[in-house]
C-alpha cells in the first residue's frame, strides 16, 4: 500500500484560514448539488457526468441522433461525404423546444461508418464551419491540413483482460505515442503496443503515463492545445488501436493514465471550441479572463453548468470508453489561480487563500476527482501544481481536493540546481536530503528526476547538463573522460536517492538510459525535422556503448524496490547526513541506501550507525555492469559491530565507500525485532 499521511486538519499553519477551507469545501458540494438537481449523492454526480452519452454523434435503434450544445446559434447543419459536402435540409439541425441545444436524427442509411463531417453553424450576424464538441474521431487531411469528424461506428471492441490498479506505489513510465520509435517519422498506437510495451513490463515500471491522446491540430504541441476533447489523436492510429495498446499493458499488469488537458485549450475556431456558437463565452471566460496569454490559448469557465458537465462528462468518457486507470492533470496551478501562478513565487500561506484563488475551477477539481473516484474507485489521479496549495492531495472528505498524488516539481529543480549551479565541493546533502523528501504530511508526492519538461528544445536533459558535447565523443565503453564519468555516476545517484524518498515515481522514456539529445518536434525552424523527436533504442541495447549499464541500472533499481516492497507503507527515515564528507543515508523499509557525493575522496571503513540486524550488499552504483569501475565486492554481508557514542553503545557496520558511489544494504532485522 502506499506511504501513509497525515490529516489536513493536522496542520496548525492552516487554522487561521479555517473559515476559508470550510467555505471553499461547502461550495464544491453546492456546485455538486446544483448540478444533481438537488440530489446528494456520488452516483448522482457520476451518473450527471454522462454527457458524451447525449451529445454528439450515435446510432440509434432507428438510425442516428446527434445532438450539440449552442447558446447563441440561430442555425445548425451536419455537412460531409453524405450530403455532397453542401447544406441539405435532410441534415438540419433543430433547436429541441426551450432548450439551448439542436438535434438532427437520420434513418440507418443518412449517415455511413467512415465518412467525414463538419458542422456549418449559423449565428445573428455571421457563421463559421466547426467540430462537433464531442466528437470521438477526428482525422486531418493531409493535403489541406484541415480537421473534419469521422463517423465511427465498428464493431465494438473486445477487451481481453479484467484489470484493477495494484494498491502500491506507481512507478511511472511518462511516455509519448508518437516520438516513441525511433525512425524518424511518427510513431502508432500499435508501434508502442509491439515495441515499447514490452521495454517497460521488462524495466520494472507498474504505471505508463500517456501524453498528447486528446486530439490536438499542432503536433509540436506535446499534445497541450487540445481541440477535441473526445478524441484519441488519429495520427497515431484508430481508437481500437488505443484500446488495443491499454488492454495488452493491463495483460502486462501496467496500469494506463493520461495527461488530461482541462486546464485551457486551443484557440483555434474551426477546429477547436473557441467562439464555437461565435461568442467568445460560450466555453471560455469573456474578455482578457477568457485568455491564456502565456499560453496562448483559452481559459474555461469552470462556473457554468454545461461547461462542467462537458469536462466532467470528458473524465468519464475516457476511463468508460478506453479503460483509463487515470489521470495526470495538467496546469493544475494555472486552473487554481487567477494570475496563473506566473510570477508568483508562493511564500506564505495567504497566497492561497486570497482572492487570487479561483474558487470556481477548486470546486471543479473536487467534483471530478469524486466522479473519477466514484467511476473507479481504484483510479490514480495525480495534480500538476507547482503551488503547494494544501489540502490539493487531501481526501474529499477533510475538505481537501482530493488528489491522490501532486507532482513534486521542486525535486528535479534541486537536482537541476545542483550540477548546474553549485561546485561538487559545495554541494550540501542536508540540503538535497530535505528538498527530495519536503512535502506536506496530509498528500502524497509524484517525485523525479527530469520528466518531459526538462528534456524539450531550449533546455538540457540531466545527463546533458553535465556531458554536454562529451555526450557525442565519449560514450564508448573504455572511454576515459572526466565529464562522462562524473554524468553517468550522478545520473544513477540522483534516480536511486529520488526513487529512494518518493511516494511515487516518475521517468520520462529514454531518460533512464541518459538519452543524449533534446525533444524537439518538427516545426518551421528545424526544415520540419522529425530528427529529435524520436527515442533511439539502439543506443540502450548496445553494448559497445555506456548507455546500456544505465539502462540496466534503472532496472535493477526499480525491481529491488519493488521485490523488496521497500515504498510499500513506508516512509524514508535519515539515519546519517554529513556535509564534510559528503555523506547520506538513509533506511527504506529493510533496504539501506548510502550515498557518498564527494568527488574526490573515498572512505574506508566508515563507521554507520545502524539498527541491529544482518546488512548485505544488494547493489551499487559503481558495478562495471552499470558502467562504473567495480570497486566493490558485490553481494558481500557487512558484520556489525558496536560503538561508543556519548553515554550508549550503538550498533554500526563499516563501509567501504569510493566518490560519487551510492550503495544499496538489505537488512535483516534480528528475529523477533522490526
Amino acid at each position: 500500500m502506499p506511504a501513509p499521511r497525515a490529516h489536513l486538519a493536522d496542520d496548525p499553519w492552516l487554522a487561521p484560514y479555517a473559515d476559508v477551507i470550510d467555505r471553499r469545501a461547502r461550495y464544491a458540494q453546492e456546485t455538486a448539488l446544483r448540478l444533481t438537481g438537488g440530489e446528494a449523492s456520488l452516483p448522482a454526480l457520476a451518473a450527471f457526468a454522462s454527457g458524451h452519452e447525449y451529445y454528439g454523434l450515435h446510432r440509434v435503434k432507428d438510425g442516428w441522433v446527434f445532438r450539440e450544445w449552442a447558446p447563441n446559434a440561430t442555425e445548425i447543419w451536419l455537412v460531409g461525404d453524405f450530403s455532397g459536402w453542401k447544406l441539405d435540409p435532410a441534415y438540419r439541425a433543430e433547436r429541441l423546444p426551450g432548450r439551448e441545444v439542436f438535434e438532427w436524427r437520420g434513418a440507418k442509411s443518412a449517415i455511413v461508418h467512415g465518412q467525414f463531417f463538419r458542422l456549418e453553424v449559423r449565428w445573428a450576424g455571421g457563421h463559421g464551419e466547426r467540430i462537433p464538441a464531442y466528437a470521438r474521431r477526428v482525422v486531418q487531411d493531409a493535403k489541406t491540413g484541415l480537421f473534419a469528424a469521422q463517423v465511427w461506428q465498428p464493431e465494438p471492441y473486445v477487451w481481453r483482460y479484467a484489470f484493477v490498479r495494484p494498491d502500491c506505489a506507481p512507478l511511472i513510465y511518462e511516455a509519448h505515442i508518437g516520438m516513441a520509435q525511433e525512425r524518424e517519422g511518427i510513431g502508432t498506437y500499435a508501434e508502442f503496443t509491439a515495441n515499447i510495451l514490452p521495454r517497460i513490463q521488462k524495466a520494472g515500471y507498474n504505471t505508463l503515463q500517456l501524453m498528447g491522446i486528446m486530439e490536438h491540430p499542432y503536433y509540436g504541441s506535446f499534445g497541450y492545445h487540445v481541440s477535441s476533447f473526445f478524441a484519441a489523436s488519429s495520427r497515431f492510429g484508430t481508437p481500437e488501436d488505443l484500446k488495443a495498446l491499454i488492454d495488452t499493458a493491463h495483460g502486462m499488469g501496467i496500469a494506463v493514465i493520461m495527461d488530461i488537458v482541462h486546464s485551457h485549450a486551443v484557440k483555434n475556431e474551426r477546429d477547436g471550441l473557441s467562439r464555437f456558437d461565435g461568442t467568445e463565452y460560450q466555453y471560455f471566460h469573456e474578455g482578457s479572463r477568457g485568455w491564456h496569454d502565456a499560453w496562448d490559448s483559452r481559459c474555461f469557465n469552470y462556473g457554468k453548468t454545461d461547461v462542467l458537465h462537458f469536462l466532467l462528462s470528458n473524465c468519464r468518457f475516457w476511463l468508460d470508453e478506453f479503460h483509463f486507470d487515470g489521470f495526470r492533470f495538467d496546469g493544475v496551478t494555472s486552473m487554481l489561480y487567477l494570475h496563473h501562478g506566473l510570477g508568483v513565487d508562493f511564500s506564505n500561506y495567504g497566497m492561497y487563500f486570497d482572492n487570487s484563488v479561483d474558487e470556481d475551477a477548486q470546486a471543479y477539481l473536487t467534483l471530478a476527482n469524486e466522479v473519477i473516484h466514484t467511476v473507479r474507485p481504484d483510479a490514480l489521479t495525480i495534480a500538476e501544481d507547482v503551488s503547494g496549495m494544501p489540502g490539493i492531495g487531501a481526501p474529499v472528505t477533510e475538505k481537501g481536493i482530493g488528489f491522490d498524488y501532486r507532482m513534486a516539481m521542486g525535486v528535479p529543480e534541486c537536482w537541476f540546481k545542483l550540477v548546474r549551479d553549485i561546485r561538487d565541493e559545495d554541494w550540501s546533502v542536508g540540503f538535497l536530503w530535505h528538498e527530495i523528501t519536503s512535502r506536506r504530511a496530509d498528500e502524497r508526492t509524484v517525485s523525479y528526476v527530469e520528466s518531459h519538461d526538462q528534456a524539450l528544445v531550449g533546455g538540457k536533459t540531466f545527463i546533458f547538463q553535465m556531458i554536454d558535447k562529451e555526450m557525442y565523443e565519449a560514450m564508448h565503453i573504455g572511454s576515459d573522460n572526466l565529464y562522462v564519468d562524473r554524468g553517468l555516476a550522478l545520473h544513477k545517484m540522483a534516480r536511486l536517492a529520488t526513487l529512494g524518498c518518493c511516494c511515487a515515481y516518475l521517468n520520462f522514456m529514454g531518460n533512464e538510459f541518459g538519452h543524449p539529445e533534446w525533444i524537439d518536434f518538427p516545426r518551421e525552424g528545424n526544415g520540419n525535422s522529425y530528427h529529435y523527436a524520436r527515442r533511439q533504442w539502439s543506443l540502450r541495447d548496445n553494448p559497445a556503448l555506456r548507455f546500456k549499464g544505465l539502462g540496466d541500472f534503472d532496472e535493477v533499481m526499480l525491481h529491488t524496490v519493488v521485490r523488496e516492497k521497500a515504498l510499500e507503507g513506508t516512509v524514508p527515515r535519515r539515519i546519517y547526513a554529513n556535509d564534510d564528507d559528503k555523506l547520506l543515508a538513509f533506511l527504506r523499509g529493510d533496504l539501506l541506501f548510502v550515498f557518498n557525493f564527494n568527488g574526490e575522496h573515498s572512505f574506508s571503513d566508515y563507521p554507520l550507525i545502524v539498527p541491529p540486524g544482518t546488512y548485505t550488499h544488494a547493489f551499487d552504483t559503481d558495478a562495471e555492469v552499470f558502467g562504473g569501475f567495480g570497486r566493490i565486492q558485490q553481494k558481500q554481508v557487512y558484520p556489525q559491530t558496536t560503538i561508543a557514542r556519548a553515554n550508549e553503545i550503538c550498533f554500526a557496520i563499516r563501509l567501504y565507500i569510493p566518490a560519487r558511489t551510492a550503495l544499496v544494504l538489505r537488512r535483516e532485522p534480528p528475529l523477533g525485532k522490526v
